[in-house]
């Protein structure tokens, strides 16, 4: 069967015959570390000679192993029963599964699998067929060693990355028939025909989810690096990857706290968001920082950077090679930046325009006060993008639209009817449950419920390779600036989270101009301000063509930068890491396929473009600005008090 067109989504940008050479590398900043293989020291745990003929050392070296075995085993029974006394104590809060019921999905689209029994049959073929293949390469392999494997996992799967997985035929063969197995399931899902989109959707990711969990990896029995470090520690792995899953269950009440780095492996201020500045001014919502200039002149024109609320800001300002706040600072910018707030329950009732108002509106009258000028460029980033592109269309319908001269939007949607996998967490039963677990805490949502939802999106890199490590390994998480940034998550208030999935995500209202704000419709084809939309290739939460179809919904001159990696490491790429990738087409046509098919691809950071680009719109050079000096009295150093509160 002719193998059907990609879709936009699942498009991947290709190098132009006479671009230069790209000099990407893997993208390691924006992908979790994987446990690697330890050397084998002593001797190879799967030689078969080794288990006759056993001498007085290794005799005491199985008897040291079973003690470890039988400690982990109690320790393991200590676990299940005190989780058992917690919840029948009533102190462990398990999630409501049943309000998500996900039964009638996974039964009408395995319906609708069954009732075509031909495809069904041939799938089943095909998967045996496979595995007679499998056993006979197995069996060429035990006996002459070598031959071609019957499936390989996809590129850039590191669950495989032990030499083991292809050099042992036993471990290869379980690897291969993993792999059958959840090509056959997939290939199942993904090949039905005659469901709702939507629902397809979500039964591929919870059948991937199902699948990623059953993976051989997982176990100790059946992933070698585990036997291998048991053998070798005697047994010493497990139980300190008991100690490990005591401590995760503990510190998250009950809940599974999985650690992916080591949280005292940083300090906010000194090894990270430590550029030089001053907070000019606070209100309940937010801290606005000015940074100290790292040039004689600066341009006449201020540059005021909107995060995203969802996150601490400082991963605009993380360690000094690669902060694009320091980096900009250099440039000759004078650098603004709201630090939001990390909301309690007080401030449950704030709104998506509340942050317009009170929060970015504000910023500028303060950017105003302290500088004299009357208008800045203006970046958002993620949802802080959704929030300025908003903002421009109410400047607009209020005539005052010459207070941002231009807007740079970083991995964020105006469009959100392309918005990949984080549009299954936002079907009614899904807002039922958000709803009901902001309720039960106060009125505000945790930071880890949005982490765990974001970590699912990834859960091979973010949550299985680290129970593999942690757990199984008994290795202790190491200290990851990024993955650090991630676990710092912040709360968010009930009625700006709510009505943001449902007017964004779920009705994608600000595409459609159905948004009414301060009794202004938020039109963007009205917007003209200059905008520059960067995209990352490789991003699963703003994914390009989702980006892109906003671009094309402003009114005004746009520039679409399309970067390597994803949603972190895509924005954050500083040039002097020369990692990575980006395209280049200055045009705008109707679709993303056309924009690629035009594009060249460039080795390394899109910074120095983006920079020139804002240079022609920031205006002559003027004198340095001291914050210390400035109109607004300074309150603090940077980072400020916000951004330090842990949830």
């Amino acid at each position: 069967m002719a193998e059907k067109k990609k879709s936009a989504a699942a498009r991947k940008p290709r190098k132009k015959p006479a671009a230069r050479k790209s000099t990407a590398k893997p993208d390691k900043a924006n992908q979790a570390p994987a446990p690697e293989a330890k050397p084998d020291s002593v001797s190879n745990p799967f030689d078969a000679t080794r288990l006759s003929g056993l001498n007085p050392a290794d005799v005491d070296a199985l008897d040291h192993m079973s003690r470890n075995l039988m400690q982990a085993a109690l320790k393991s029974q200590k676990l299940m029963s005190d989780s058992m006394r917690k919840a029948l104590d009533g102190k462990v809060e398990f999630p409501d599964t049943a309000a998500i019921n996900t039964t009638p999905e996974l039964g009408e689209v395995w319906t609708k699998i069954v009732a075509d029994p031909e495809k069904l049959m041939n799938a089943q073929a095909g998967l045996l067929r496979g595995y007679l293949d499998l056993w006979t390469n197995t069996t060429k392999q035990f006996l002459a060693g070598g031959s071609d494997p019957v499936v390989r996992p996809e590129p850039g799967d590191k669950r495989w990355r032990s030499e083991d997985w292809s050099e042992i035929p036993l471990f290869d063969a379980i690897k291969q028939s993993y792999l059958l197995n959840q090509n056959f399931l997939m290939g199942l899902v993904q090949g039905v025909e005659g469901v709702d989109p939507a629902v397809k959707r979500k039964v591929e990711f919870l059948t991937k989810q199902m699948v990623d969990a059953m993976a051989p990896t997982n176990f100790a029995l059946t992933n070698p690096d585990v036997i291998r470090e048991t053998m070798q520690s005697k047994g010493e792995n497990l139980t300190k990857g008991l100690a490990n899953l005591a401590r995760d269950l503990e510190a998250g009440g009950g809940r599974l706290a999985l650690t992916q780095t080591d949280m005292e492996g940083f300090k906010v201020g000194v090894d990270l968001a430590a550029t030089k500045g001053k907070v000019v001014f606070r209100n309940e919502i937010f801290e606005l920082i000015q940074y100290a200039p790292m040039t004689d002149e600066v341009k006449q024109r201020p540059l005021l950077i909107a995060p995203p609320w969802i996150n601490k800001y400082y991963i605009m300002d993380m360690r000094e090679k690669n902060s694009m706040v320091r980096w900009l600072t250099q440039q000759g910018f004078t650098v603004f930046l709201i630090s939001w707030v990390n909301p309690g329950p007080e401030l449950k009732d704030k709104t998506f325009q509340d942050y317009i108002e009170q929060g970015l509106f504000v910023a500028l009258d303060a950017v105003k006060e302290t500088t004299g000028e009357e208008s800045v460029n203006a970046v958002g980033y993620c949802i802080g993008g959704t929030m300025l592109a908003s903002a421009l269309a109410l400047l607009e319908a209020r005539g005052e639209s010459d207070r941002i001269a231009s807007a740079t939007f970083f991995a964020a949607q105006t469009d959100f009817e392309l918005a990949g996998d984080l549009l299954l967490f936002v079907d009614d039963a899904w807002f039922k449950e958000i709803n009901r677990l902001m309720e039960a805490q106060g009125g505000v949502l945790d930071g880890r419920t949005m982490s765990d939802t974001f970590n699912l999106l990834r859960s091979n890199d973010l949550v299985w390779s680290f129970v593999v490590s942690n757990y199984l390994l008994g290795r202790q998480p190491q200290a990851f600036d990024l993955l650090y940034w991630n676990a710092d998550q912040t709360r968010m208030p009930q009625t700006l989270h709510l009505w943001y999935l449902d007017n964004m995500y779920r009705k994608n209202r600000l595409a459609r101009r159905e948004i009414e704000m301060g009794g202004h419709s938020l039109d963007l084809t009205k917007v003209k301000t200059p905008v520059f939309m960067q995209a990352s290739r490789d991003d699963h939460i703003a994914p390009y063509p989702s980006v892109y179809r906003g671009a094309k919904h402003f009114g005004g001159p746009v520039r679409f930068k399309l970067a390597g990696s994803g949603h972190i490491a895509g924005v954050i790429n500083h040039p002097g890491a020369n990692k990575y990738q980006h395209w280049v087409n200055t045009d705008l046509p109707d679709t993303v396929e056309e924009w690629l098919d035009a594009a060249e691809e460039a080795p390394g950071s899109w910074w120095e473009e983006w920079r020139d680009w804002l240079y022609e719109r920031s205006g002559k050079d003027v004198p340095a600005r001291n914050p210390s000096k400035g109109k607004l009295k300074p309150i603090c150093d940077a980072p400020g008090e916000y951004v330090l509160v842990r949830s």
